[in-house]
């Protein structure tokens, strides 16, 4: 993967596929630092598998024997002086379960990939998983640009699927009016 839209992506279809409900991804571009974070109410991981995530040859999944996301993340965030951190509570052990993963980058340094599109992985989401709870940030030092599903949700009364290609088009118009608006590229 070559810009870290897409990993946001795999990060939060982790989520989903975790089983949560409420889902918010936050990115903050400040000084030379680009954080991105992702919190889900999902089933959490044990401390065993916590503790598995930077061995490539570990996935949770059946479909297939490596798991390269977490790594991959791991090495281009520290490539550019940044780290990744993982935190999780199973739901074994907390009612309050679920994952937050934070990667942090330094934006300026030569390895640095390309964020991306991150109008398009918002999209992808939400069509994909249309009753989680998505809530998105973006924060730079020229403006915000936010989305919460539940809000649109409340407007649009429950028999509206936020996966209708006209409500898809409106939610593209509308973070990219935000992005265009405060002049976050």
């Amino acid at each position: 993967m070559d810009e870290l839209s897409l990993y946001v992506l795999d990060i939060t279809m982790n989520s989903v596929r975790a089983g949560a409900t409420d889902i918010s991804i936050e990115l903050v571009e400040q000084g030379d630092w680009l954080d991105f974070t992702v919190r889900d109410n999902g089933c959490g991981m044990t401390e065993e598998q916590l503790a598995k995530l930077a061995n490539p040859f570990f996935t949770t999944r059946t479909t297939r024997k490596v798991g390269l996301g977490i790594p991959f993340l791991k090495m281009l965030a520290e490539m550019t002086g940044g780290f990744v951190e993982i935190t999780s509570v199973h739901e074994s052990v907390s009612e309050q379960h679920g994952t937050v993963t934070h990667a942090r980058f330094g934006r300026h340094h030569i390895d640095f990939i390309p964020l991306g599109d991150m109008v398009e992985t918002v999209k992808t989401l939400i069509q994909g998983s249309p009753l989680i709870d998505f809530t998105y940030r973006h924060a730079t030092a020229a403006g915000e640009v936010t989305l919460s599903t539940a809000s649109l949700r409340e407007i649009l009364g429950e028999d509206i699927s936020l996966s209708e290609p006209e409500i898809l088009a409106w939610i593209d118009s509308y973070l990219r009016e935000q992005y265009e608006g405060n002049a976050i590229n």
